[in-house]
């Protein structure tokens, strides 16, 4: 606990450029009455990994892939507590994004990218937060190539169930 990343500011101050990315995160793999407590599930988890960072990437990718993880491992959670489906209270809220033309829409981007397989999911919040073709393909082993491929059929993907969700309105 010498070094100044080992305290709790320290922690926070490591982390404070990656809690946007955190949110989307949060906002993709989760219904909105759940993100909380997957921020707060990815956060421990990036506590219980900081340890384990050496530098050999950057912060960003190692957020990125510990958060992504840490994900994964609540939605497969959820997903044995919950039966599929929209809860009453998800579509009361949505109902109420509704008065926001924009925050309508960024509800059904987010609801189309929660449809996404979890790689699929994982790309396009890659690219969403602007992270080069390179490093994604690096933190998946895959190439670059197949990076833009696969997210160039992906936003194909998001676009149709954007515009399926705004036809259902």
């Amino acid at each position: 606990m010498g070094r100044a990343q080992d305290t709790d500011e320290g922690f926070a101050a490591w982390l404070a450029p990656h809690l946007p990315m955190l949110h989307r995160t949060a906002r993709a793999f989760a219904e909105r009455p759940d993100q909380h407590d997957l921020l707060q599930e990815m956060t421990l988890a990036l506590w219980k990994a900081r340890p384990r960072f050496r530098d050999e990437s950057t912060a960003g990718t190692f957020v990125h892939r510990v958060a992504h993880n840490a994900a994964l491992t609540w939605r497969r959670g959820e997903n044995r507590r919950r039966l599929r489906g929209v809860t009453i209270e998800a579509e009361l809220l949505t109902r109420d994004a509704g008065t926001d033309p924009q925050g309508a829409l960024l509800e059904r981007l987010y609801a189309a990218i929660r449809q996404l397989p979890p790689v699929d999911r994982s790309l396009i919040l890659l690219s969403l937060d602007g992270v080069a073709y390179a490093e994604i393909a690096r933190l998946h082993g895959l190439s670059e190539t197949n990076v833009g491929a696969r997210l160039t059929r992906i936003r194909q993907r998001v676009s149709s169930l954007v515009e399926g969700a705004d036809d259902g309105l």
